[in-house]
């Protein structure tokens, strides 16, 4: 949803919230939230959720070449985060990535300055992980829960996982679950809204 630049859905989170991690902190309390939830910060302290998806590329035009899990599961600007700090194109997708040719001396590879050898050696690692890489241009990519990867994503599917998780205590993942964001007296408001 948030590579598709052009897409309603775009402009309006980024009218929103600002245009990368939803404003950074200053934004609304409920985008706040959802960003805490995707760093895995709170009372569980680790990143559930991140760990608990995966990216399918099949055409990588909705798929960020940096910043998305989808090559062995570690987003490349994590694995290569010196090649990502350097790269001029840091929000360019798959698809384009590949068009502007991925392998080694390929016109997508674009530096802020010339890179060092042992960055050259780093890019060498990273265009080896992308040698047989072939996008399939007739599909699109999806997101895909490792839980139950035939259903996809449940409200149950995660309540499932966050009560049964073994290194976390139950008074975080009820912390997590059961955050209210609204007042007490916005729900009365509604409820008599609703009633008349």
């Amino acid at each position: 949803m948030l590579v598709d630049r052009g897409g309603m859905w775009y402009r309006l989170l980024a009218a929103g919230y600002g245009e990368v991690g939803g404003g950074g902190r200053r934004g609304s309390a409920w985008w706040r939230e959802v960003s805490r939830i995707q760093d895995g910060e709170g009372a569980i302290g680790r990143a559930w959720f991140e760990e608990s998806i995966e990216r399918r590329v099949r055409n990588g035009v909705d798929t960020l070449f940096w910043s998305d899990p989808w090559l062995g599961g570690v987003p490349l600007n994590t694995r290569y985060r010196r090649l990502f700090d350097l790269a001029t194109n840091q929000s360019i997708s798959a698809a384009d990535m590949c068009q502007l040719r991925w392998k080694e001396g390929g016109a997508g590879w674009q530096w802020r300055r010339q890179l060092w050898v042992w960055e050259a050696e780093l890019l060498e690692e990273c265009t080896s992980l992308l040698y047989d890489m072939v996008l399939q241009t007739n599909s699109t990519d999806s997101w895909i829960w490792r839980h139950d990867i035939g259903g996809g994503y449940s409200v149950r599917g995660a309540y499932s996982l966050l009560t049964t998780l073994e290194d976390v205590t139950t008074v975080g993942v009820s912390a997590l679950i059961w955050h209210k964001q609204v007042p007490l007296e916005s729900i009365g408001l509604g409820l008599e809204a609703t009633s008349q």
